[in-house]
């Protein structure tokens, strides 16, 4: 989960600024830059789903005493989910024009996720992990996980990867491909992911 948290945070952080970088009329640019926004919080709806799915009632059943920590996740989960419904609204008439005051409105949208989510992520690894970490098993954590990754469409696996290896750094990066991935997975990544995803982030920052 703190790999997950370290990710979101990694893809939210220039994210506003991202969108503000984009000339006004450049629509080739503008659709490159909406898809990644567009993906991201598609993402985080994905993460946050598998959690009201599989967690909260979990905890609330063996952990009372985290009841009202967990109200308050459920709460959050939903502000996050109206602003990105409003994401989801406001990227078309930009990508439709590639106009400054569209362009502007989606920066305003995503760096009001980003608030929203430092300030949720910190208040979930303080209030909920702990008492998470006593109350689930490995099976329903690795249930957790088998959720969110049947989420991710096939033609997006490798990229998705390559921005939790990005997000990581070299050394936790080279760490976590070593102890967590199957040697198949490492396999592909080193044939074809990174080179994959190099691409990807040339399109999007126009270096890897």
């Amino acid at each position: 989960m703190l790999v997950v948290h370290r990710v979101f945070r990694h893809l939210y952080a220039d994210a506003p600024d991202l969108v503000r970088s984009v000339p006004p009329g450049d629509l080739q640019r503008t659709a490159v830059v909406a898809a990644h926004i567009r993906g991201i919080t598609l993402t985080l709806h994905n993460h946050h789903h598998t959690e009201d799915l599989l967690l909260w009632d979990t905890l609330e059943q063996r952990s009372p005493a985290c009841a009202l920590h967990v109200s308050l996740m459920r709460s959050q989960h939903a502000e996050v989910a109206r602003l990105i419904d409003e994401a989801d609204a406001a990227l078309p008439a930009w990508e439709g024009l590639a106009g400054e005051r569209d362009r502007d409105a989606v920066a305003e949208i995503v760096a009001e996720i980003r608030s929203k989510l430092e300030q949720h992520l910190g208040q979930e690894e303080e209030r909920i992990l702990p008492v998470a970490a006593t109350s689930m098993t490995q099976a329903e954590w690795d249930r957790l996980g088998e959720h969110g990754r049947a989420s991710v469409p096939k033609d997006q696996q490798l990229i998705q990867l390559g921005w939790i290896l990005d997000a990581l750094g070299p050394e936790d990066g080279a760490t976590f491909a070593r102890e967590v991935l199957p040697a198949p997975v490492r396999a592909l990544w080193a044939v074809l992911g990174k080179r994959k995803f190099a691409a990807h982030k040339r399109a999007l920052y126009g270096h890897a």
